[in-house]
């Protein structure tokens, strides 16, 4: 008799790139399973494929699993969280949806020293905050490979989010890291697998952010494209 053919895991990182970008979303609330090493190197392999201004690659990447560590970042954003979170919460009385991101973030807040894995993406070099043009050339190095991280996150089934509040200090994120002051922290992605599923994202028709040549023309408003486009 013929052999049985075994079976072999898919690839975590088999999903279509459409797929991956279209069911994309911040996901906050996460489990406390531990996340592989190897699975986390390879998320940043992913990141490190971005382009970088004048292929500097002047990344680093420090990821956060200890929980002293942990419980330092997640002071720091839930001090930053407590003068934004009262405020959002008071502009969104009325808003349904912004009322369930809130209680995402406030659990994400709650739970922060949980998370299994949170990277903290930097740069090397100073940040110049001015002319404008100096900062947006220096940022532009960095959330490249963050979007990267992202969808390798999804693709792998793994929850996360891009999150700022942590840094609200460059000072003291930098002390909680041990970063010199050659390394700027830019952004915090908290990783687990999710709590919640993954989905369809809601959006308005691409028709009504698209503008032809100047401000204002927009032949293609209430049009969202469907299927292939050849």
């Amino acid at each position: 008799m013929p052999e049985a053919a075994t079976q072999t895991e898919p690839s975590p990182f088999a999903m279509p790139l459409e797929e991956a970008m279209s069911t994309q979303r911040a996901i906050r609330r996460l489990k406390t399973d531990p996340v592989d090493d190897a699975l986390v190197l390879r998320l940043i392999e992913l990141a490190q494929r971005a382009p970088t201004g004048s292929n500097a690659q002047n990344w680093e990447f420090v990821v956060v699993k200890d929980p002293a560590v942990k419980a330092k970042l997640g002071r720091l954003n839930n001090g930053a969280w407590r003068v934004y979170g009262g405020l959002g919460r008071w502009l969104a009385k009325d808003d349904p949806t912004m009322q369930r991101i809130m209680k995402a973030v406030q659990w994400q807040a709650d739970h922060f020293e949980e998370i299994p894995v949170i990277v903290v993406a930097c740069l090397r070099g100073p940040g110049i905050p001015w002319p404008r043009i100096a900062a947006s050339s220096y940022y532009g190095s960095i959330y490249p490979s963050v979007q990267n991280l992202l969808l390798a996150a999804r693709s792998a089934g793994l929850g996360a989010a891009l999150i700022t509040l942590p840094l609200w200090s460059h000072f003291l994120a930098r002390r909680a890291l041990g970063l010199p002051y050659s390394v700027s922290p830019c952004a915090v992605i908290p990783l687990g697998w999710p709590k919640g599923r993954y989905g369809p994202t809601t959006r308005k028709p691409v028709g009504d952010v698209v503008h032809l040549d100047r401000f204002g023309n927009q032949p293609f408003k209430g049009q969202t494209p469907t299927g292939d486009v050849s």
